[in-house]
């Protein structure tokens, strides 16, 4: 395995840099901070400005050391994609989400002149497969439900989160922001509001019967709390989303799933469902929140037995011989 590259690699020492002492120099790290601080005023989520954080010390450790805007150049950020891919031996998702990070960042440096060059069009996300979201199969969420002590409270609660996930397909950070106030027993819907879903747009999602019931048990269990959010801690706090991405993981293990058991998997399983079960995309689509219906169509990729399930039910020839 070769050596990890040096920051000198990049320097004056190195590749010749180009000259670019009209502008003020500043460190990266300078330049990143004024780069959130747009970001948390556009109104990012705080989640997202933690991984934004979280993507851009990656990069620092690649680097080893803090460089100035006078540094950068294309070929460093493409020998990072590269460490990525071929030192640490990351995945093309992993990778990418980290680059997508470091792309945003670089485009702000370009547009508030920073920088000269616009480094951010010379690399982009590298290709992945086109099947890598994994769903959980019918038998694996009985697996996962049957080792929940639902006669403890935490235990309850995480039946209940499942059941959630699974029925109205919300992401884990609009799931934990889930107030009580949103959730209309009655008319069968949970409202989540714009400053707490990915997009910052409100939206309805229903709920099945099924839910509903486990629902209405726990909202009753935990009204002694007086909190206005709907999942709460033993304790009565807010429950964070690691907790429950941590929660479904141990349930996972105890379970003897051999796939990630997380909250997105529960998402991408959900929306599968809701097309075999009969469907329709349109519908699908203003459930999961998204604007793009290319998105919708990563969650709901089918394996040879879901689509052989499907043609036996629909096939042409049920018209003719009926």
């Amino acid at each position: 395995m070769s050596k990890k590259p040096k920051i000198r690699m990049y320097s004056k020492k190195g590749i010749n840099v180009p000259n670019q002492s009209n502008q003020e120099e500043l460190s990266i790290r300078t330049l990143f901070d004024l780069f959130l601080t747009e970001k948390s005023i556009e109104g990012l989520s705080e989640r997202t400005i933690y991984d934004y954080n979280v993507h851009f010390d990656y990069l620092m450790n690649f680097l080893g050391e803090d460089i100035t805007n006078t540094q950068c150049n294309k070929e460093l950020f493409r020998s990072y994609i590269a460490y990525m891919l071929h030192e640490k031996g990351l995945s093309p998702v992993t990778a990418n989400v980290r680059i997508r990070t470091i792309r945003a960042f670089l485009r702000y440096c370009y547009l508030n002149d920073y920088i000269d060059v616009a480094i951010h069009e010379h690399f982009k996300p590298v290709k992945t497969k086109e099947d890598t979201l994994e769903s959980f199969t019918p038998e694996e969420i009985k697996m996962l439900l049957s080792k929940v002590d639902e006669y403890s409270y935490k235990g309850f609660r995480d039946r209940v989160i499942i059941y959630v996930l699974l029925d109205t397909l919300v992401r884990c950070s609009e799931l934990v922001s889930i107030k009580r106030k949103n959730v209309d027993l009655k008319a069968g819907f949970i409202t989540l509001e714009s400053n707490d879903t990915k997009t910052k747009k409100g939206r309805s999602v229903p709920i099945s019967n099924k839910t509903l019931k486990l629902l209405k048990e726990y909202i009753g269990i935990t009204d002694d709390y007086r909190s206005e959010y709907l999942f709460l801690t033993y304790e009565g706090e807010l429950l964070s989303d690691n907790t429950v991405r941590r929660s479904l993981a141990e349930i996972g293990e105890k379970a003897g799933v051999n796939k990630r058991v997380s909250p997105h998997t529960f998402r991408h399983t959900g929306a599968l469902f809701y097309i075999l079960n009969g469907g329709d995309p349109f519908s699908l689509q203003k459930i999961l929140g998204h604007s793009d219906m290319s998105m919708v169509r990563k969650y709901i990729q089918m394996t040879n037995t879901d689509v052989k399930k499907q043609h036996n039910i629909y096939s042409p020839l049920n018209n003719v011989f009926k």
